[in-house]
């Protein structure tokens, strides 16, 4: 693959948001703040608990669950998010997708998916879900898929705004910076790099 460090690309450190629409409402859309997944997403989850089975027999479903998301995170940023269609308005599609967070990667608002565009996605998956697992074995892991989600935009924004001296923290955070600032077509991996190493789009450049 290219080296796409060598390329020359736009980025702006600022914490301000940027502007993506003209009209207001659409604009107002593509914003939100990092706490509001957490207060839409945690009665879901206490929701989804209360109609599991017995605690014991749910908690494999958790966890596999949490698993099946880590596989989302990976396939959606990899090919959904840095999907390039041709043309200008290919050009801003991928910006409207993604490409406004790596222009912007610090802007506050930008940091985790609006409910715009995650509660369409989670009503969708729950019915799949649901549709090839049956009831009440949805439930538990569906738990534990939103469960994933929300550690996936929540440590996105820490990432980006945290410093936690934590070594696993400073670990995962490299990881996801290398893939801003090095190498987009690596690391899409946000909250583990699993997937990474398994479709060896890991770095191999040494890291710093």
């Amino acid at each position: 693959m290219a080296d796409i460090s060598a390329k020359k690309t736009f980025v702006s450190n600022s914490t301000a948001s940027s502007r993506m629409f003209k009209r207001n409402w659409m604009e107002a859309l593509s914003k939100v703040h990092f706490s509001v997944p957490l207060v839409l997403y945690l009665p879901v989850i206490s929701w989804c608990l209360w109609n599991a089975p017995a605690a014991w027999a749910s908690v494999g479903l958790v966890v596999s669950g949490l698993f099946a998301w880590t596989f989302v995170e990976y396939v959606l940023h990899r090919f959904v998010f840095h999907w390039m269609p041709p043309g200008k308005i290919g050009a801003r599609v991928h910006f409207i997708f993604h490409g406004v967070h790596h222009d912007y990667p610090n802007d506050r608002l930008r940091l985790v998916m609006p409910p715009s565009v995650s509660v369409p996605l989670a009503l969708i998956f729950f019915f799949a879900y649901k549709a090839l697992l049956g009831v009440p074995t949805v439930y538990p892991f569906f738990a534990g898929f939103v469960g994933g989600y929300l550690f996936y935009d929540t440590m996105h924004y820490a990432m980006h705004h945290l410093n936690w001296k934590n070594a696993w923290f400073q670990r995962i955070k490299q990881h996801h910076m290398l893939h801003h600032y090095q190498h987009d077509d690596k690391g899409f991996g946000v909250s583990n790099p699993l997937w990474d190493y398994v479709f060896n789009t890991t770095f191999t450049t040494k890291k710093k």
